[in-house]
Order: C-alpha cells, then sequence, then structure tokens
C-alpha cells in the first residue's frame, strides 16, 4: 500500500470526511503524489499501475479539448443532442447552468456525440491502454458526471461487479474536465486493493453522503488507508475493475466536478455482460456483449459484428451504480423508437 499523509493528527480521509482537509492539501509542498505521470514516463507509470492500480496521465487533454468537451457536456444536458429517456424538458430562457444542475450522469453519452465517440479512442487514452492492458483494446460504456455541488458521491465499490469481464483487464478511463479535489469529490482509491482478484459483497447502505448504489463490505483495509485522487482538468485517472474506489460529496459553494468516464477491457476476450439473465439461446461460456467500439488493435472477434444493446439515457436521481442491463436496453428502445441517433 501507498504511505497515506496525515494532516492534524488524522488521516486524509479522516480529515475529508470531518470537512477539515482543503483542496489540494494532498499535493505536498504543492508536489504531485506518487501515481502521477506525464506522457513521457507511461513506462513508469504501467509498472506503477501493475502495483497500485492506479495511474493518473496529468495533462492527457488539452485546454482546447477540455472546452471542447465541456461544451459538449451543456448541450447534450440541453438536449441539443437529442431527447434521450430520463431528460427533463427545460424552461423557456434557462441557462446552460440550470440545465446540467438537473443531472447527475448521463450514460453512453458516446451514442449520442460524434466527440466523446472519437475521444473514446483519444491518442493519450490508447497509449496507456495499450501499456497496462494490450495492444488490442474494446470499450463497451461511456458515463458523463456532471456532480454539481451539493450532488452525491459514491460509496466503496468495484466496477467489476458492474461489467463482468473474464481476465481482470476491465480498466476504467477518467477523464477530468474540471479540477477535481477533495472538497468537490474526487475520487479516491485503496492502493493495491485490485491485486488479489476478489470481489468483494456488496451490501445496502443508509449512508446519505451516497447515492442509493450498494457499498462494498469485507475488504481487508480501513478508510484510512485510502488516497484522495485530486487532479487537474485535462487530467486522466486509469484504475483497474477490481479496485476499489469511491467519492465524497461535492460540498464546494458552487461549480461542478465533471467527468467523463469511459470503460475499457482486452478485445483478446469475451465480455459476459448481460444483467441478471443471458438471452435464452446463449450459453454463459459463450457470452459476448458485441455492443462495443474498438479502439486499438484487431478485434478478434469482428466476424460476429456490432449488436446495439445499450442505450443513452439519464440516471435516474438518487441511484447509483452503472445502471442495469435491462434500463440499457429499455433506453435502447425508447431512443430507437424517437429516432435518436445511435452511433456505432
Amino acid at each position: 500500500m501507498l504511505e497515506v499523509e496525515a494532516t492534524k493528527g488524522k488521516s486524509l480521509n479522516a480529515a475529508a470526511e470531518s470537512q477539515e482537509l482543503g483542496a489540494w492539501a494532498s499535493w505536498k509542498e504543492g508536489q504531485r503524489p506518487a501515481g502521477w505521470f506525464s506522457v513521457a514516463e507511461l513506462d513508469e507509470a504501467a509498472d506503477f499501475y501493475a502495483e497500485n492500480g492506479f495511474l493518473v496521465l496529468e495533462s492527457g487533454l488539452t485546454e482546447q479539448e477540455v472546452e471542447g468537451l465541456r461544451r459538449e457536456t451543456a448541450d447534450i444536458c440541453s438536449g441539443k443532442r437529442g431527447d434521450i429517456p430520463g431528460f427533463v424538458a427545460g424552461q423557456p430562457g434557462e441557462s446552460q447552468d440550470d440545465a446540467m444542475r438537473r443531472y447527475l450522469c448521463i450514460h453512453f453519452p458516446h451514442k449520442i456525440s460524434d466527440l466523446m465517440l472519437q475521444d473514446l479512442a483519444h491518442p493519450s487514452i490508447v497509449s496507456v491502454l495499450t501499456r497496462i492492458i494490450g495492444p488490442n483494446v474494446k470499450c463497451m460504456q461511456s458515463m458523463l458526471f456532471i456532480k454539481a455541488s451539493g450532488k452525491p458521491g459514491q460509496a466503496w465499490h468495484q466496477d467489476e461487479i458492474y461489467i463482468p469481464t473474464r481476465d481482470r483487464t476491465l480498466t476504467g478511463g477518467w477523464i477530468a474536465l474540471d479540477d477535481a479535489t477533495v472538497e468537490n469529490g474526487c475520487l479516491w482509491v485503496l492502493p493495491s486493493s485490485h491485486k488479489r482478484g476478489i470481489i468483494y459483497q456488496m451490501e445496502e447502505h443508509r449512508d446519505r453522503r451516497f447515492d442509493c448504489s450498494g457499498e462494498s463490505r469485507g475488504f481487508p483495509y480501513s478508510n484510512d488507508d485510502a488516497v484522495p485522487v485530486e487532479v487537474k482538468a485535462g487530467s486522466i485517472v486509469f484504475f483497474n475493475g477490481y479496485l476499489l474506489h469511491r467519492s465524497l460529496p461535492n460540498t464546494a459553494s458552487a461549480g461542478y466536478r465533471r467527468s467523463l468516464v469511459n470503460h475499457y477491457m482486452s478485445a483478446e476476450s469475451l465480455l459476459p455482460w448481460y444483467g441478471n439473465k443471458l438471452p435464452d439461446d446463449m450459453y454463459v461460456g459463450m457470452a459476448d456483449n458485441r455492443d462495443i467500439v474498438l479502439v486499438a488493435g484487431e478485434d478478434p472477434y469482428a466476424h460476429k459484428g456490432i449488436t446495439p444493446l445499450n442505450g443513452p439515457h439519464v440516471r435516474p436521481s438518487g441511484e447509483g451504480g452503472c445502471g442495469s442491463q435491462e434500463r440499457n436496453m429499455e433506453a435502447l428502445e425508447e431512443t430507437e423508437k424517437a429516432d435518436v441517433r445511435y452511433d456505432e
């Protein structure tokens, strides 16, 4: 485990939970913490990732690219990319800020946004993924988090519990569209918690700081082992699907903690992501969700083609997790009826 700093006699986590930890306090003397890398340090970054289960690529996107994604986020929330399931009609003359504050998360934005589809395979992302996953990489999901001030965080969880893979290569690529700090609800990770490859039990929680998704329990780490991942806009956080991570609420007085989060895995492995029930004619050993986008290398299963299974939609208020496969498919049916564009 990485060594965790302390402040005022408390762990960083304890200080953050009591709102005594200011933004960037985890950057000792203004220096980036262990695990933060530049594009020129990717070989070292890959070694760090293997041991700790996460890494930060600084300046993965340019200021111009970040601003473009911010504008796209505002356009999506304002309905300019289509009226997808879960959208709420705006009032005449409302601002883009008013529109964005209605939403915590939008699933599969790459299916209605050419820019977000393009950025699934952003060169900075691919340069890291091909080192930590392998030469052939596919993407199966994108999520756009807006997280305005006052919005909740998400309790400890592992992404693999929502998107099961067969080879432990599931990787999140978390693009910061705003500076993410302990005040506005940055990610927190438990370094090296991915190494044993154990999926910990998910249970219901009643902690109002977090949304209604479950919380992982029974793992051999404490909150005091957690490391905050404070990053500048344009940074990209990569983390393993088995890594325990969470985020605290956005307690800043104003603003957002916007992020575009994509999920990737090796294209050489099947993806048995079908919710709680496989199609009637499918054996579990051959289950392979083909609603994917190849972002690097070759697709060994290209002969299967692409099958749309998931539709873009708004995560209902107060609901967490990565959404159910049933909702994904229902959203696809609704958007097809409404003739919302679907990008393959």
